[in-house]
């Protein structure tokens, strides 16, 4: 891989066509990849949508098993339509805003303690550089290059000042420096709407349906709900396929399983809790 250079967007990193290395790595196919190498991209080497892909998963997951699980809590314990719509309106919006915000916040205080261990590092190395270079030649022939071999690569890395900073952070402490594009803000707005989008998916069957089939029961309701849920938890987790390297159906079905095992049990529960609740309040002691 070559650096230094441009790619073909006038920015500095790798040269390499990075769209067609990862279809080639899919592929299996060493001469595409070859190619790929010495091909320049018109676009930057990543995907932007990938930098957000972990909000987008985090919020639409979490956001459509929490609802589907207020629907089958609610349907277990026999509670009706205007309840449900209720409690998954009122849920849903709420636990939005709170994803969001604690996608953000989290966010921050994990870079202030990168940032801050950054700190500490440099000023490590203003004090003492042959101790930090020390350190990374251990370090380096614990994985096993040859210490001599360590000492060439480490004194190399040494002579650049923040570039070995951050090669400490990642080889030392296992800790990624922000980069200037990470936007903490941004990660939080986009939780917020994929909680939000998908988590309102389960309830447009209470929404729809009642407006063409003014008498539907609330067993009818509560299996289409089940129906959209299933369906968006296989669409979500096809799209997390197209950034890892797990097939579409694969990933699909892992979500699958999980939303109906959480599904399952919150059900569950909610039968046994109104069953509970049924002989203790017909039957007080």
């Amino acid at each position: 891989m070559m650096y230094g250079a441009t790619n073909g967007n006038g920015n500095g990193g790798p040269t390499r066509h990075m769209e067609k290395a990862r279809q080639a790595y899919y592929e299996n196919n060493v001469s595409a990849s070859i190619e790929a190498h010495k091909s320049h991209a018109a676009e930057e080497g990543h995907r932007t949508l990938g930098d957000s892909i972990k909000s987008v998963v985090y919020g639409g997951l979490d956001g459509v098993l929490t609802c589907f699980a207020i629907i089958s809590g609610a349907a277990g314990g026999n509670l009706g339509p205007s309840t449900v719509l209720i409690l998954g309106v009122s849920n849903i919006v709420a636990d939005a805003f709170s994803m969001g915000v604690g996608d953000c916040v989290s966010t921050i205080a994990y870079h202030e303690h990168v940032m801050q261990e950054r700190k500490r590092e440099v000023w490590e190395f203003d004090n003492f550089e042959d101790g930090e270079i020390t350190e990374m030649v251990d370090l380096y022939e614990q994985r096993g290059l040859p210490r001599d071999k360590a000492q060439v690569v480490v004194k190399t890395m040494a002579k650049y000042k923040e570039f070995f900073i951050d090669i400490m952070m990642c080889e030392e402490l296992q800790l990624k420096v922000p980069g200037p594009d990470e936007n903490p803000y941004k990660d939080g707005v986009v939780t917020f709407f994929s909680f939000l989008i998908f988590g309102t998916m389960p309830l447009l069957g209470y929404l729809i349906v009642p407006l063409v089939v003014p008498d539907v029961s609330s067993s009818v309701l509560f299996i289409t709900a089940v129906i959209v849920t299933m369906l968006v938890l296989f669409i979500l987790g096809s799209f997390k396929s197209a950034f890892s390297a797990s097939s579409w159906w694969y990933s699909g079905l892992e979500f699958l399983l999980l939303g109906s095992a959480v599904a399952s049990t919150s059900y569950g529960i909610a039968m046994i809790v109104e069953e509970l609740a049924h002989d203790f309040f017909q039957n007080p002691k």
